[in-house]
């Protein structure tokens, strides 16, 4: 600020040296240009896009509209289940917990859920994956998308792709899943992102983890949209 504060007075004086020797008109563009900021005159890119699509409230009402009752349960992973994590994915998990949301009726399990961001071009893309009773993708929504291209990754054709694939499948990309032309990253973004949440769910959700679990606070930014029960 005082940088810029420096930079207008001195253009100032340097308008009034001068406009003795211009016009009205002359004058005003000299004083369009004195005030404007350091980024206008600099001609910084444009503003990071961000366009939300899905709150985990609305996505989970979407997923699962005729479940009784959505909940969910948070795994803190220990050593021994981020090296298997590791070694199933081909990295280490990024996070130290992860939360799975269940959806039940009748005191069955309709499905699972789980809501995960993944580093695009530029920025993460938030997404969720909607999984059967027994792990198998049912539905993949983009909730949260941040790049200023690459969005046709929410095209219904795309997305359909997923359908019906497991942790078994590796889902690579322009083997298993064909990437969209001009969102490459993402395309291949969302194969990881998918892939990372089948493994989650057959490890932690179906009986392969013996990490104990328990219901935890919702991060501060999610805290408003924990889900309450559906009722049918």
């Amino acid at each position: 600020m005082e940088t810029d504060a420096l930079f207008i007075l001195v253009k100032l004086r340097t308008v009034i040296k001068i406009s003795r020797h211009l016009g009205c008109a002359a004058l005003a563009l000299v004083l369009v240009a004195a005030t404007a900021t350091p980024s206008a005159r600099a001609g910084d890119a444009a503003p990071r896009a961000e366009t939300s699509y899905f709150t985990t409230r609305a996505v989970l009402a979407e997923f699962f509209p005729r479940s009784e009752h959505v909940g969910y349960r948070t795994f803190a992973l220990d050593k021994s289940m981020r090296a298997r994590l590791a070694q199933r994915l081909g990295y280490a998990p990024v996070r130290d917990r992860y939360t799975i949301f269940v959806a039940t009726s009748h005191g069955q399990i309709d499905g699972y859920a789980v809501v995960d961001d993944e580093q695009g071009l530029h920025q993460p893309i938030t997404f969720a994956t909607r999984l059967s009773p027994r792990g198998m993708v049912e539905r993949v929504e983009i909730m949260v998308y941040r790049e200023p291209r690459g969005d046709e990754v929410r095209d219904a054709r795309f997305r359909k792709q997923f359908e019906g694939k497991t942790s078994q499948d590796q889902l690579r990309l322009n083997r298993d899943i064909d990437a969209v032309s001009g969102a490459t990253v993402s395309s291949a973004s969302l194969a990881v992102g998918v892939r990372r949440a089948t493994v989650l769910v057959e490890e932690l959700a179906l009986g392969l983890s013996t990490l104990a679990s328990a219901p935890a606070a919702v991060p501060a930014g999610e805290r408003a949209a924990r889900p309450a029960p559906v009722s049918r």
